[in-house]
């Protein structure tokens, strides 16, 4: 499903607690408004969720003060609800008093989302017309301020149970709002709805390798980097990564890709001076140089299916895949180049590569680093924490014998984690498990939760529900 991430020039006041608590790295020279210091500094004053998981991905914001608790049935400590129409697994973005989620509406699709851990990769027969929507809502109170047609049609690509139409997340700097619905085109709205350009990329059909049948839906989030979009598209018929101009929509490179289909958003990362792309993928998951599209790394092998996004923490990259042979979860230095052999064991390792575990990987779920433990959950509800640094496990916990789609997020302490039947559990962050709550949403939920000053804000199957004790 993938968020994600933003930063421009307006975005340069973004939260401290963000990522700076983890330290990761923009690596440039001390005074300059890029350098690691100076650049994470500056994030202090802006309290923004601007996509998939927040800046970076790192899926975490301090500082937040969300509630203990809440009640969906009483109200208790929900600020809002709002429903959202027809089907979508985008998650909520914020910035400032905004709110921006994406749909897609069909009179005719009615088999909702069939959850459970379940091996079905048949399509949802469905070809009836869908609307993509995208809405603006009001961070106080939840109403819609505005929403926007993107696109209507028959989809090009049909949509796994579990998926939707409106898998991706929106990306915003403050001023934009970017998103990419795969075979249905990339847009660009100000954040007042008005279209600024729009590219077609033609049919990217998002469908499992081995049975090229089975046609899941494209679920790879845009990423907003100072003036530049980030895109990652690895399907059935093109696979390739590009950076365009935000303001223009024009292409600036695009880098064909070896590479059988996956689900994954891109991220970035830094090496001293330089900005980088970095994706996941099985036959090449690598970096890519910002400005020029240069492939710096490659690596292939791991979990054929490839979903999660890599995940950045001081000097390491972090990636994780789950399916076919291989399960692994793999820590790679910033620093790397050329091509990086697939390690044989997990103890016999290229320089290159910090740490790895062949079989520690999840198969959906992003990572989580926070306070130099990285939280890994599977689908399975198996929840495990290694060591951020060395990749030593630090505990493994069974969270709840369900299902979980949505990836965790934390703030202050505190790890949220969303099963698919809609239960939020919240546990403490540390060497130690510690189950704080089990509060429900009345609802079933695939999405990762955003956080925002002050609130949580959470996405069922038919709502949007925004958790707050900020309430008159």
């Amino acid at each position: 499903m993938k968020v994600k991430l933003i930063l421009l020039p307006a975005m340069l006041m973004a939260t401290l607690a963000a990522c700076k608590r983890n330290g990761q790295s923009d690596g440039l020279p001390a005074g300059n408004m890029n350098s690691e210091e100076s650049f994470f500094a500056s994030m202090q004053s802006n309290r923004q969720w601007p996509s998939y998981r927040g800046y970076f991905a790192c899926g975490y914001l301090d500082h937040a003060q969300l509630p203990d608790s809440f009640n969906v049935s009483t109200g208790y400590n929900v600020k809002w609800e709002t429903e959202i129409p027809g089907l979508g697994l985008s998650c909520p973005v914020v910035w400032d008093d905004r709110v921006y989620v994406t749909t897609a509406i069909s009179e005719q699709d009615r088999e909702g989302f069939l959850t459970g851990m379940y091996g079905n990769i048949e399509p949802v027969s469905d070809s009836s017309e869908h609307s993509w929507r995208l809405y603006c809502l009001g961070k106080k109170d939840g109403k819609i301020i505005w929403e926007r047609e993107l696109h209507r049609g028959i989809p090009s690509v049909r949509r796994h149970p579990k998926s939707s139409h409106a898998t991706t997340t929106a990306a915003t700097d403050g001023k934009h709002v970017v998103v990419f619905l795969g075979s249905e085109g990339l847009y660009c709205y100000s954040v007042d709805g008005k279209l600024l350009w729009k590219r077609d990329f033609g049919l990217i059909m998002s469908a499992w390798n081995v049975v090229e049948t089975a046609e899941w839906e494209f679920a790879s989030s845009p990423v907003i980097f100072r003036d530049r979009v980030i895109i990652q598209a690895d399907a059935l018929n093109t696979a390739f990564v590009a950076v365009l101009d935000l303001h223009s929509g024009e292409t600036i490179w695009r880098q064909e890709r070896d590479e059988i289909p996956g689900w994954c958003t891109p991220n970035i990362y830094f090496e001293g001076k330089h900005a980088r792309v970095v994706v996941n993928g099985y036959q090449h998951r690598g970096g890519y140089d910002l400005k020029t599209g240069e492939a710096i790394w490659s690596m292939s092998g791991g979990g054929d299916i490839p979903i999660p996004t890599p995940v950045v923490w001081k000097d390491l990259i972090f990636f994780n895949s789950a399916h076919g042979r291989h399960f692994p979860i793999m820590a790679i230095r910033n620093n790397a180049s050329g091509r990086i052999p697939y390690p044989e064991n997990d103890s016999v390792l290229s320089e290159q590569i910090a740490w790895f575990h062949d079989r520690g990987g999840a198969y959906m779920s992003s990572v989580l680093v926070y306070d130099s433990l990285l939280y890994r959950l599977r689908w399975n509800g198996n929840l495990t924490c290694f060591d951020a640094a060395d990749g030593e496990v630090v505990y493994q916990q069974t969270v709840s014998p369900t299902s979980f789609i949505a990836s965790p997020v934390a703030s202050d302490n505190r790890i949220y984690m969303v099963s698919e039947s809609g239960t939020v559990f919240i546990a403490k962050t540390g060497r130690e498990y510690k189950l704080l709550t089990e509060l429900s949403l009345g609802d079933i939920s695939l999405v990762t939760p955003a956080i925002t000053e002050g609130m949580i804000i959470f996405r069922t199957a038919r709502k949007l529900i925004a958790v707050s004790d900020d309430i008159p």
